[in-house]
Order: C-alpha cells, then structure tokens, then sequence
C-alpha cells in the first residue's frame, strides 16, 4: 500500500499560513476607491444634465477655457503617475533611497521619486489655481451661472483630492525617514498611496475630455 499523509493541526496551521493573501490594507484601499467613483459619477452626471437642458450656456461657456494650458496641466499630471509607479517600483525592491548619483535617475529610490511626483502634483494643483483666477477675470465667477458652479465644484473637489495625495506622500515620505529598515509595511503604504495617486489621474482625465473637449 502507498504512504498515507496524516495531515496534523500544525502541518495545517503551517499550510494556511503559506497562503497568500491579499493586504487588507489595500483591499480597504481598493473599496474606498470604489466609492469615489460614486461620488464623482454623480458630479459627471451634472456635467451631463448641464449639456443637454442648457445647450447654449454649455457653448457659450466652453468657449472661455484655455485648452492648450490646460492640456500641458493634464499632461504633468499624468506623467506624476508614471514617477509614482517608478517609486513603487523601488519600494517593492526595498530601495528607500538613491544609490548613486542625482542624475542617475535608475537608481533613484522611493523617496526621489514621491518627491518629484510631489512636486509635478503641486504644479499641477497650482495651475488649477491660476486658471480659476483667470477664469474669474473673464467674468466667470462661481455664482455667475449654473455652469460656473458645475465647473467650480468639480474641478474643485478633484483638486481637493489631490490636495490629499501630496499630503500622503509627505507622510509616506517622512515615514521613510523615520524607520531604520524600509520594510513590507512601507512598501505596502507607498503601495496604497499609489492606487490613489493613479485613480484621481484617471478621474481627472475623464474630466478633462468631457469639461474641455466635449462640445
């Protein structure tokens, strides 16, 4: 007769824990998310009832945005995506810090690379800045019309949400600098703050394409 294995309660124990098993940090991460598209779901569907009740307005409206500046905007951010996802890249390798020199860009570690996502993610809400003043010279103030408040409250809360971002890279950051050894708790927030940083990237396209390219 052939060997029997007896499976023991502590080859059992042994076994459940060799099972991987998703972060719960990034799962509650991952579910958070799932409700912020909710909530600016219902900020799209504004845009949309707007378009479609006040036609006219919509046109009139548009016409005052700057789409080249705002392309440029568009574009810094998305490529704060890209330097994100470079510095999880080093987190997942356990590289807090740059091993060679400042130009030597593949060699940089998690920190180098959230300090210039932070920086492209400042510029960009600094640029939502200058636009509203502009905006607001132009004759467009929040409480000029229904779709200056559409505009304003949208773009408003994505910048709030970004805002949020570059107040968790300080964070993740500075954790960084705290601990002696850069370990999976660390690489698993830089994780986290980068499923973030690509989901108000995301959203903030979708607004882009339907507030200055939809006409």
């Amino acid at each position: 007769m052939g060997n029997v294995t007896t499976t023991t309660p502590a080859t059992y124990s042994q076994a459940m824990r060799s099972v991987k098993r998703p972060d719960p940090v990034a799962v509650g991460t991952i579910v958070w998310l799932g409700s912020e598209v909710m909530f600016f779901a219902g900020l799209f569907a504004i845009y949309f009832t707007l378009r479609s009740t006040s036609p006219e307005l919509w046109a009139a409206e548009t016409a005052k945005l700057n789409i080249p500046y705002a392309t440029v905007n568009t574009i810094i951010l998305v490529l704060s995506s890209v330097t994100c996802q470079m510095g999880v890249f080093a987190a997942e390798r356990f590289q807090s810090y740059r091993t060679g020199g400042f130009w030597a860009f593949r060699k940089w570690g998690m920190v180098e690379w959230f300090y210039l996502t932070f920086i492209m993610g400042a510029v960009f809400v600094s640029g939502q800045v200058w636009e509203y003043s502009q905006l607001v010279a132009e004759g467009l103030p929040i409480d000029s019309n229904s779709y200056a408040s559409a505009f304003y409250l949208t773009t408003g809360f994505h910048a709030l949400h970004v805002t949020g971002g570059l107040i968790a890279f300080l964070l993740v950051i500075g954790r960084a600098y705290a601990v002696k050894n850069f370990g999976r708790k660390e690489m698993t927030t830089s994780i986290v703050v980068s499923y973030y940083w690509h989901f108000v990237d995301v959203v903030w396209i979708a607004l882009f394409l339907v507030i200055y390219f939809l006409k």
